[in-house]
């Protein structure tokens, strides 16, 4: 009993002593005490280490008037660093909301990357849903008619064949009535010449009251210091030549939306035409027996053009020498006496300043990834040539066809007395084709592809580089992999895309800039 109480009051004694309980409590405890003291060590050599990496940098410092200082910096810093991230947040929205348009860089074409793949019958779906028409929208209140400058009597000229096979009237293939109907707030058009001006036949015949040497693309101002003052004068004036005389650029823009609601809205073709050009593109649509997409080709390579061309082609010497007659007699200034004109063909060649022929349009068509089974509808004149030299196209695309192959004689009795309701009826069925191919320059071609491009960019309008296919046609050592990859990568942004009007098309080829808005 002695022995256990002298062992409680041990055991007490202890217990009474912090030290030594924590001692005898746990063999532990003084493990426990080395590892704080080594942790305790390691956070001063860290907060050491620290103010040695932050001694690099001036302005930090223990003083408090440097530490002030310093405050104002890093303040300084931190609001840089936020502006720089707002402004990086909304040049990425920006991008992201940004409507799909290309640029133009020297002579390259930089357009957005989509994501979608490529396709051969429709451009980019973001390209076709960037941006949508808004010429609608009026100039304002018209003037009194009693307050009139006066009149201008103008003579619509048709194109080359137009030019040479008839004379037209703008009755014969346009719906006057809505014409003048939709443009009464813009323009007063009259349809007849104004009672009390008796001698008519004077406006065709008399120098006295005609406008001559206009210069091409003319500003506004031109019009204004030198053609309405002889207009207020005589009361009626005729401009002669009337195409392409006022500029696009350099008028101010009320004018050149109502370029486009004239060209756009108000222009309508008479009833027949538009219900015959409809049937045509149907019969295109359904040509396999199921619907399937067709490609209207703009083929300009008639005798007329040719000539006009003044380029090299290949032939006999029986075809070069008849050609060379021809010329002669139609351009006899140009022609002069012939020794200038191998080398300015060469010139024009090399500039892709000549049309396609049949042939290099079928090269090219199939370099491009179309198959032989496309539809293709041509619109053309009597090629120069004739069978022999449309053969390679038709070899390589056998599902070619005209009006005259897709409507019966009949159907067509109609229209054949005015060769501009021809010419009506082909310009619609392009206009509502899936692809649209021109092989040169004119205003038809021009009309479509600005057409196309008001009404949305979807559908493809394919403008041929004939300059690059000059180099890639006349290089011998060329294989058919390279050419079909410089031809895919020249005319991936040739479709018609959006792209700014000026300064590098006029307005009936592009009208996006003067009359699109951002949908």
């Amino acid at each position: 009993m002695a022995e256990l109480r002298h062992s409680s009051s041990l055991g007490s004694r202890a217990g009474s002593s912090p030290m030594k309980r924590d001692d005898t409590a746990s063999p532990l405890i003084h493990e426990q005490h080395a590892d704080d003291d080594d942790d305790g060590r390691s956070r001063h050599l860290f907060r050491d280490r620290v103010r040695s990496i932050w001694s690099y940098f001036p302005f930090v410092s223990d003083d408090p008037r440097v530490s002030q200082q310093n405050s104002r910096i890093s303040l300084c810093l931190a609001l840089f660093v936020v502006v720089a991230g707002l402004i990086s947040i909304l040049s990425i929205v920006n991008h992201l909301n940004a409507p799909y348009l290309c640029k133009k860089d020297g002579i390259v074409l930089h357009c957005p990357r989509v994501k979608e793949a490529p396709s051969l019958w429709e451009n980019p779906y973001s390209a076709t849903t960037s941006w949508k028409p808004c010429a609608e929208r009026r100039l304002g209140e018209l003037p009194p008619e009693n307050e009139t400058n006066g009149y201008i009597f103008i003579h619509a000229e048709g194109g080359l064949n137009q030019q040479r096979i008839a004379v037209w009237k703008f009755e014969d293939i346009f719906d006057v009535d809505h014409f003048i109907d939709y443009l009464k707030d813009d323009v007063r058009i009259v349809r007849d010449i104004p009672d009390w001006f008796t001698d008519k036949s004077e406006l065709f015949s008399s120098i006295r009251r005609t406008v001559k040497n206009i210069p091409k693309y003319a500003p506004a101002q031109f019009y204004i210091d030198n053609v309405l003052p002889r207009i207020k004068e005589k009361k009626i004036m005729a401009l002669k030549p009337f195409v392409d005389r006022l500029g696009y650029d350099n008028v101010p823009p009320e004018i050149n939306r109502l370029r486009c609601r004239v060209n756009y809205h108000a222009l309508k073709f008479l009833p027949e035409i538009e219900q015959m050009s409809d049937l045509l593109a149907s019969r295109m649509k359904n040509r396999t027996g199921s619907s399937n997409p067709y490609m209207a080709l703009h083929l300009r390579f008639e005798k007329g053009m040719v000539g006009l061309s003044f380029c090299d082609f290949v032939g006999t010497r029986e075809e070069k020498a008849k050609m060379a007659e021809y010329r002669k007699k139609e351009w006899p200034r140009r022609y002069k006496n012939g020794s200038h004109l191998w080398q300015l063909a060469l010139q024009k060649r090399k500039e892709g300043r000549c049309p396609l022929e049949p042939g290099e349009v079928a090269v090219i068509l199939r370099a491009m990834g179309y198959p032989k089974e496309t539809q293709i509808y041509v619109a053309s004149g009597q090629v120069y040539g004739g069978q022999n030299r449309m053969a390679p196209l038709r070899n390589m695309f056998p599902n070619l066809v005209t009006k005259e192959e897709l409507a019966s004689q009949e159907e067509l009795a109609g229209f054949r007395k005015h060769v501009t309701s021809l010419a009506a009826l082909d310009f619609l069925v392009c206009l509502k084709s899936d692809v649209f191919v021109m092989t040169h320059g004119g205003n038809f071609a021009k009309l479509i592809i600005g057409a196309r491009r008001y009404m949305g960019h979807r559908y493809k309008s394919i403008k041929p580089d004939k300059g690059l296919m000059s180099k890639s046609f006349g290089d011998p050592y060329m294989g058919w992999a390279s050419f079909v990859e410089d031809v895919v990568v020249t005319h991936q942004t040739r479709t018609g895309l959006p792209e700014e009007t000026f300064p590098n098309y006029d307005l009936w080829e592009n009208p996006l800039t003067p009359c699109m808005c951002k949908a």
